[in-house]
């Protein structure tokens, strides 16, 4: 029997976008300007991002919800992430809501994570309202990004109810929306009542018992594990008994201790809650994402949530470098693959497996940008890790090897057009599209391997002098695209123990690029540069001025040594090859080889 009833009093929306067109900041103002927050309270900017990562890289990577209210009805929101990489968080933020506010940027117009967001929506029919954002940029182009948008929502498969979409331009950052670009706006009330009109109130069955579907999970120092969820059918009150229907329809008892619903960006305890709300109930100790709560008399689950495959996989080991220990307070196996449980708990997309050595484990994702993310929230925690090179998963399709194909953007000046095509074209890429609108600038469309983008971020910066901006998405599988050459230089590697002197760096800058300064400890099997050429050369870093009796003449030569830029963890794992790893600790980023003893390598 189809669902009949609508709860008028909620509508449920998620924002989504590229990453930094704004998503985040317009929450802060759609929350301010609701009343959620008192007079003179102090706010930070940017509330939602509230992992310390968030705000450093200023991007979204965990989506979260909080509620806002507009005349007689109360907006829960859920901001998700715009990076391809955390495309399972999209996929879970948009099982809870009817509607998206689509945000894109007023000068860069739709991007590949725009499309890549979109998608996910129109596929599972929400009613979307475009915004058009930053409209004060000088180089603003409101009237060709609308155009841009049509397009993008007709290459989608967009259906007419789709393509009928709502338009509002907006200054985020001010608080400013409007319905044209030449009436100004003065606050956000547009915006407020395009959701009020626009997004369809959540809709029940009101004869069909409780069900909730499970979409995130949080914790309590005083509740214990929280299950956050869209509420489908039926309502509950506290202290009632429920069951829980796990994959493959094991169904266990629980009671609920607690309820609490969003207000604001704090959690409210309610007595029972109404179909269509988003619900935090604890009571349940063991529950994942995409299981369903429901009443004991009628348990029948909700489809489960379904995420793209990984696309990537990469070893995660137990460091064993001779510095093992000294910096990170957790180090053993069995800390490590509990820790990538846990992670697995919160992260749909993500995948742990076990090898064949006990201290190592195949961790697959979405990308590498995914996977350096979780290797540096764990470094912060205090773990010590041995991180291997990310390698593609490939799949069989009728007897053929077929590999992960990415659609690749890249906007670049008119001046490296030639060398990125060559680049890109000697790791299988091929040029689809060029659009050159006179600007000066030009925008290429490729499609490669994703391996082949494996370690192309820091040539393709080098290469546009840091002006260049590349993004892509994936667009299905192909067969095996042939060979691709990693890195054509060799790594120079310390033969010794001890600490790194400047007179035995001096004499090594000629042969590369050094990694290390002075009075940095290494051991043997250290990477310390990059050779200039394609081998890898043993090298003495640590060696010493023999000091004799003898004057010299002249003066001695000073040694002024090349500033070294210092190794993130993303570079890091760019630049490695099969036969070495990164070791990561809560103070260092080293690069080794895979086996230390030089006589062992050969």
């Amino acid at each position: 029997m189809k669902p009949q009833a609508k709860n008028e009093k909620i509508r449920n929306i998620a924002i989504i976008a590229h990453v930094d067109h704004g998503k985040t900041t317009l929450v802060d103002f759609m929350l301010q300007q609701s009343g959620t927050f008192r007079e003179g309270q102090a706010l930070a900017d940017r509330v939602m991002d509230s992992m310390d990562l968030e705000r450093e890289r200023g991007i979204t990577i965990a989506s979260k919800n909080c509620a806002a209210f507009y005349k007689d009805i109360k907006i829960n929101i859920i901001d998700t992430p715009g990076h391809a990489d955390f495309g399972g968080e999209v996929e879970r933020a948009l099982k809870m809501v009817d509607g998206a506010i689509m945000l894109v940027d007023a000068s860069e117009g739709p991007l590949p994570q725009t499309r890549f967001v979109l998608k996910k929506a129109l596929e599972a029919n929400l009613k979307i309202i475009v915004l058009i954002n930053k409209i004060d940029r000088k180089d603003a182009q409101a009237k060709v990004v609308l155009n841009d948008i049509y397009d993008l929502f007709i290459d989608l498969d967009a259906n007419e109810d789709q393509i009928e979409f709502t338009v509002l331009y907006a200054i985020g950052r001010e608080g400013i929306a409007q319905t044209t670009l030449e009436n100004p706006g003065k606050d956000l009330v547009p915006l407020f009542e395009a959701i009020y009109e626009e997004v369809p109130p959540p809709s029940y069955d009101p004869k069909a018992p409780f069900q909730m579907l499970v979409t995130n999970l949080a914790y309590s120092e005083y509740l214990g594990r929280l299950a956050i969820g869209r509420v489908f059918n039926g309502s509950v009150k506290k202290n009632e008994n429920m069951v829980r229907v796990g994959r493959e329809n094991k169904v266990a008892p629980l009671k609920v201790s607690s309820l609490q619903v969003y207000q604001g960006l704090q959690y409210q305890e309610v007595d029972a809650v109404e179909p269509g709300e988003i619900v935090i109930l604890s009571g349940i100790e063991d529950v994942e994402i995409g299981d369903t709560i429901c009443s004991q008399n009628e348990p029948k689950a909700l489809k489960r949530i379904t995420v793209d495959k990984p696309t990537v996989a990469m070893k995660i080991m137990v460091n064993t470098s001779p510095f093992s220990g000294q910096e990170g307070k957790l180090v053993q196996s069995r800390r490590i693959l509990d820790r990538l449980y846990k992670e697995t708990l919160h992260n749909v997309a993500l995948h742990v497996e076990e090898t064949e050595s006990p201290d190592s484990f195949l961790v697959k994702g979405r990308g590498e940008f995914q996977m350096a993310i979780l290797i540096e929230t764990m470094r912060r925690e205090g773990f010590e890790l041995g991180v291997s090179r990310p390698q593609i998963i490939c799949k069989e399709e009728d007897g053929v090897k077929t590999e992960p194909i990415e659609h690749l953007f890249v906007d670049i000046p008119e001046d490296f057009i030639g060398i990125i095509t060559e680049k890109l074209s000697l790791r299988q890429g091929r040029m689809i599209n060029m659009v050159n609108h006179g600007t000066g600038r030009v925008r290429l469309e490729f499609s490669i391997p994703s391996r082949g983008l494996i370690g192309y971020r820091n040539d393709f910066l080098t290469d546009t002098k840091g002006v260049g901006l590349m993004n892509s998405y994936l667009m299905g599988y192909e067969p095996v695209r042939g060979d691709i050459k990693s890195r054509v230089s060799g790594s120079l590697v310390s033969d010794r123990k001890g600490e790194t002197i400047p007179y035995g760096l001096f004499h090594l800058e000629p042969r590369g690029v050094l990694f290390v300064g002075p009075g940095v400890a290494v051991y043997e099997g250290m990477i310390i540069g990059e050779h200039n050429r394609d081998n890898d050369l043993n090298v003495n870093p640590c060696r010493e001025k023999k000091l004799t009796n003898m004057r010299a003449s002249g003066k001695d030569e000073a040694t002024t040594l090349t500033p070294v830029l210092p190794m993130t963890l993303e570079k890091a794992i760019e630049f490695i090859k099969d036969d070495e790893l990164v070791e990561v600790t809560p103070k260092s980023i080293r690069l080794r080889k895979t086996r230390l003893q030089a006589n062992q390598r050969k």
